[in-house]
């Protein structure tokens, strides 16, 4: 199968064909056509039950007299919202309840109040009677019932609530530090349409602004440990006075304290207050943190870890009934059975009777048994020794888990449809078997089956459909312990790494359009976390990759511009050479022939250099693209992420790989095959395996805006830097390797394998949009900013290209010298909707700078046509 193919169904969401978004917009009348026919029902059926004398709210309007701050905050501040509008044109959920007869709107209203359980016929007959309705008995009201459930009821207008809204954002506002803000309410009434507009007028005015910051902390021990962090204070001189601040720093100081011990730090909520000096100004006030001890005479006490506990059972109120009682290193355990061994209920426990109280500690306790996939916590207690010493009540924290087992098998089936330019329409089924506790030490095998079924381009058989697929099996066994010769591992790698062995092993068939590939791997896997997971450990031991390529002379119907040139100079050879031409061999011997004749490469080289040189890489590409290939490599991955830490307000993220391959192979073998473009390269059972070292380096900074809004605002820069070496039995990278350009997660004004690079080679359009390099560099800047808590917007700009490490006769050599001239560049805005816990992502780019250009035509910003860009539809972010 093409690698186009193989690669592209981790990318088939990002691109969508310019042609086929076209259709849509072709049939702009039906948009056109469903707003008149919705802003018609809304004129005529939005005020039906508003009662007489009363206002339909349809509007809320906030005028900022000196500047919108806040303004992202305020409208969810508001106690009374119109009706919510579909689509931005008209409140179809009001529409739908006004649907429902008016006459049985009371009846209704009080139905809905009773449980589902029990509205039935008989609930709705003493209803009607109740309200004086004997008529309406034996009525069902079905679609009387449906309109009103689905639909939405009128927001009437309310002048008190306008009121508490109004005080509600002067609140906040002072809150925020503008002590001296005004909220002014305008309300617009129409009382022949029965509608109401209201209009909140705010004035900020100037804020309060910290003068100077103290702090009163009489404890040393406790005043130690916070001047050791004061640089993370988030209270600063010059700082704007803001509430919600000041309630961050305390929060800041609790985590602080609990995880140094102090159990009991601040549980009242009453230890740590702030003094604010308004007496001499308003405007500049000084500002003084006091951490008290409520109970004077009594210090603060650190805390010590006392008994730990753990049940395994299915139902809280067994938990003193368990019939097997042991203890391991300190913890003891209660058990309905064996079928969970002692060790694997210790292992995600990284308390220690004796040790010092951190929170932190039984935080990360809690995620180690979870991440587990064998329980759910029905109960995770820590409080203080309820018998004893005083000291002891104060001092000691005994624990308790109770974890239920989940089910030993867990069967998913699920399915996604997708749209792209090369995979035209496709879905992915696929099939999960999760069983769990395998061998008794929480170990989980799971098999999947998945497949990627589609349509794509034939060019003998336009019409066909479903005419390319992937069909996989993959099972991994997960240990949540690492898998070494030795028991006592944790001694050097401690448990609170959180240590996972994973043993994966796998195959795939896919089929294009004749042109296939068999795919077999199997993997040995180690991963542990550090410091709370912000530095992570990846090491794949054992990487076993197999991809053997059928119908190899297939390439040239799937890649018509190849055969192209290929046809060129094979009729250029059969001039003087028609017996080769017409001898019957395949394509590849054709063109060993022709590239081992020097006097007709001489000749061709001469008379059309362009030719020849497009030639040569249709060969490096169909022999790269179809390369049947063993990878047998070591990776060791470290990476190294602040983002989701709440300490770290502009987030670094950095993840570097090494993988070093062939070496092992390299030595037990020294059976040699030809190939056409990579001559004698040696092999294992006829299969070339590939040697070589790649280097991945992946660079990203996030900084934050407008930090005190609701969303803020991120620049977020990325750079990334590849280079793959090949050495020993291979003079090229293998294909899966390999770096190429463009896409949704790359360089966005090109899709992938769009035509990009290598260089700025002036090779053939053809033969070029597939290429692939060792070496790539990407740099990409993007400014993201939240529109609504749905919709945000991005600016962005990508630049980078592929090159190799030697001149394969293209010009595609990396040098310091040129390499920023032959740097692709495009920009674009993008449009992101947060949908539940999902992003979608729409970005729209163009071309910048092209270097596969000719020299004095690079720039192209003058050719940017605005209703065409490159179109990119992927979920998440691209970095």
């Amino acid at each position: 199968m093409p690698v186009f193919f193989f690669v592209q169904r981790l990318y088939y969401l990002n691109s969508m064909s310019r042609k086929h978004i076209n259709k849509y917009f072709q049939k702009y009348h039906i948009f056109y056509y469903s707003a008149i026919f919705s802003v018609f029902l809304y004129a005529c059926n939005v005020t039906k039950k508003v009662p007489d004398g009363e206002y339909l709210l349809t509007k809320n309007k906030f005028d900022y007299t000196d500047g919108k701050v806040f303004s992202d905050e305020i409208p969810g501040l508001v106690a009374q919202r119109p009706n919510k509008k579909t689509l931005m044109f008209a409140p179809i959920g009001l529409i739908l309840y006004n649907k429902a007869n008016p006459k049985y709107d009371t009846i209704l209203k009080e139905y809905m109040t009773y449980p589902n359980e029990v509205r039935n016929q008989k609930l709705r007959d003493s209803l009607f009677v109740k309200y004086g309705h004997p008529e309406y008995v034996g009525k069902n009201l079905f679609w009387n019932r449906f309109w009103h459930t689905v639909g939405q009821s009128p927001v009437i207008y309310s002048d008190a609530k306008t009121k508490q809204s109004a005080k509600s954002i002067n609140n906040r506002l002072i809150n925020r530090g503008y002590w001296d803000s005004e909220v002014k309410t305008q309300v617009k009434k129409d009382s022949v349409a029965k509608k109401a507009e209201v209009s909140y007028i705010i004035t900020h005015k100037d804020p309060t602004f910290i003068k100077d910051y103290f702090y009163n902390i009489p404890d040393p021990n406790v005043r130690s440990i916070y001047e050791k962090d004061i640089s993370k204070s988030l209270v600063k001189k010059g700082k704007i006075l803001d509430e919600t601040v000041l309630e961050k720093e305390i929060n800041r100081i609790n985590d602080l304290m609990k995880d140094e011990g102090y159990y009991k730090f601040n549980n009242d909520n009453q230890d740590i207050y702030f003094v604010a000096d308004s007496l001499q100004s308003r405007k500049k006030v000084p500002v003084t943190m006091n951490i008290i001890k409520d109970s004077v005479g009594t210090p603060y006490r650190k805390a010590t870890i006392g008994k730990i506990s753990v049940s395994v059972t299915d139902r809280l109120n067994d938990v003193g009934k368990l019939p097997l009682q042991d203890s391991l290193r300190g913890i003891k355990f209660y058990r309905q059975d064996s079928a969970y061994k002692l060790q694997s209920l210790w292992l995600p426990v990284i308390l220690k009777t004796g040790e010092l109280y951190q929170q932190s500690d039984l935080d990360l306790t809690r995620r180690n048994i979870l991440s587990m996939n064998n329980f759910t916590i029905l109960k995770a207690s820590d409080e203080l020794r309820k018998e004893g010493t005083d000291a002891e009540r104060d001092s000691i924290v005994d624990v308790e888990y109770v974890l239920r087992p989940l089910p030993k098998y867990e069967f998913n089936i699920a399915t996604d449809i997708h749209y792209s330019q090369i995979l035209n329409f496709g879905f992915s089924p696929s099939i999960d078997l999760t069983t769990r506790n395998v061998f008794g030490g929480a170990e989980n095998l799971v098999t999947s089956f998945s497949g990627v079924i589609g349509t794509t381009k034939d060019p003998k058989d336009p019409g066909a459909i479903f005419n390319a697929y992937e069909l996989s099996a993959q099972t991994s066994l997960q240990f949540p312990r690492l898998l070494v010769p030795f028991r006592k591992y944790y001694k050097l790698i401690p448990k609170k790494y959180s240590p996972i062995t994973n043993i994966s092993l796998g195959a795939s068939v896919q089929n294009n359009i004749g042109l296939g590939r068999v795919n077999f791997n199997a993997g040995l896997n180690y991963s542990a976390n550090v410091e709370d997971g912000r530095i992570q450990h990846r090491l794949t031991l054992f990487n076993t990759q197999v991809s053997l390529t059928q119908n190899k002379d297939k390439y040239y119907d799937f890649f018509p511009g190849d055969d192209e040139v290929r046809q060129k100079v094979f009729d250029l050879y059969a001039v003087d050479h028609p017996g080769v031409i017409n001898s019957g061999g395949s394509y590849d011997d054709i063109s060993s022939v022709i590239l081992q004749d020097e006097a007709f490469i001489i000749q061709l080289l001469n008379q059309d250099p362009k030719s020849l040189y497009t030639f040569m890489q249709s060969l490096y590409n169909k022999e790269r693209q179809t390369q049947d290939v063993i990878i047998s490599s070591i990776i060791y991955n470290y990476i190294y992420n602040e983002n989701g830490k709440k300490d770290y307000v502009n987030p670094f993220f950095f993840s570097g790989k090494v993988e070093l391959a062939g070496n092992f192979l390299n030595m037990i073998t020294k059976k040699e095959e030809n190939y056409l473009v990579y001559g004698d390269t040696k092999t294992i059972f006829n299969i070339p395996y590939s040697q070589f070292v790649k280097f991945d380096l992946d660079f990203r900074k996030y900084f934050t805006f407008f930090n005190d809004r609701v969303k803020p605002h991120t620049l977020a820069v990325r750079q990334f830097v590849g280079v793959g070496i090949p050495y020993g039995n291979s003079t090229e990278m293998p294909f899966i390797r390999s770096y190429f350009n463009g896409g949704a997660y790359d360089i966005r004004a090109w899709m992938a394998f769009g035509g990009l690079g290598p260089s700025d080679s002036q090779l053939d359009e053809r033969v070029r949009s597939y290429a692939m390099d060792n070496v790539k560099l990407t740099t990409s800047i993007e400014y993201r900013m939240p529109l609504n808590n749905m919709f945000e917007a991005a600016i962005f700009t990508d630049a980078g290209n592929i090159w190799g490490l030697k001149d394969n006769g293209f010009g595609d050599q990396f040098k310091f010298k040129k390499f920023i001239s032959q740097m692709g560049v495009g920009s674009g805005l993008g449009i992101r909707m947060n949908i539940a816990y999902v992003t979608l992502r729409f970005d729209f780019a163009y071309k910048i700078h092209d270097p596969n250009r000719p020299v004095g035509e690079r720039w192209v910003i003058d050719k940017i046509k605005l209703l065409k860009p490159t179109i990119n539809f992927a979920i998440g972010y691209p970095f």
